[in-house]
């Protein structure tokens, strides 16, 4: 036998597939085509092309089920399909939080506009934004300071991250809702699934309680001078 020749894989194709499922079922993240390579032995790899075969055939066979194997940002995971989301969200006794305006105001704009600095979100939405928001939003691994600005005070330049596309459940920022969907502020909510159990204060708002807003966000939205047609129209540019 040559030496060059290839080892034939002991592996067969069923065998590669649950192998597949059970480690993207266990993984409590996204598994990326390279982390799911990793897992195998050098002298018994089966292969990039094989390993994607075996996810479009999981991908196939969850067609007709109430769970879906679906690419995010970071890789791939088994999740609930939306039509059945309301259902299982009836495990958690907690009420989802809705975001604030404010809140829905920055995150598009910085999703839509990236890279931005925080003096340009501000000259769109006519009022300074919350240092608290970005905060948050760098906490929760949705925005990153990716570099910064080239101007007197080098402002920094924020930017989206895997972890907002994993948590939104898009694979990339070409799944973004387009921007006539969302003329209406508000409706990002819905379109982009935006609620969380237990949210903070400084970035959310009960749906049925507006009273609760933050203090300083409600005199923030009271001052500024951008309808819903004045925000979406610059992000389009």
């Amino acid at each position: 036998m040559p030496v060059s020749q290839k080892k034939q894989s002991i592996m067969n194709e069923s065998e590669l597939k649950k192998i597949i499922e059970a480690v993207i079922y266990a993984a409590d993240e996204p598994m990326s085509l390279n982390r799911l390579m990793s897992l195998f032995p050098e002298d018994d790899h089966p292969g990039r092309d094989a390993i994607k075969a075996a996810i479009a055939q999981l991908q196939e066979e969850a067609a007709e089920r109430s769970v879906e194997l679906k690419e995010v940002g970071s890789g791939y995971r088994y999740q609930v399909r939306q039509d059945y989301a309301e259902w299982v969200s009836k495990l958690w006794e907690e009420r989802p939080a809705r975001y604030s305006r404010a809140s829905l105001e920055t995150l598009a704009l910085i999703a839509y506009r990236q890279p931005v600095t925080r003096a340009e979100i501000e000259e769109v939405r006519g009022v300074s934004v919350s240092s608290q928001i970005i905060k948050a939003f760098i906490e929760r691994d949705w925005v990153k300071i990716v570099g910064h600005r080239d101007v007197p005070g080098k402002p920094a330049l924020y930017a989206t991250t895997k972890g907002f596309l994993d948590y939104f459940n898009l694979k990339s920022l070409e799944d973004l809702p387009s921007l006539a969907e969302i003329r209406d502020i508000d409706s990002i909510n819905e379109k982009l699934e935006l609620s969380l159990p237990g949210e903070n204060t400084e970035m959310a708002v009960d749906a049925d309680h507006p009273e609760s807003r933050n203090r300083d966000e409600s005199a923030s939205e009271a001052e500024t001078t951008t309808d819903t047609d004045e925000l979406a129209e610059p992000m389009n540019g």
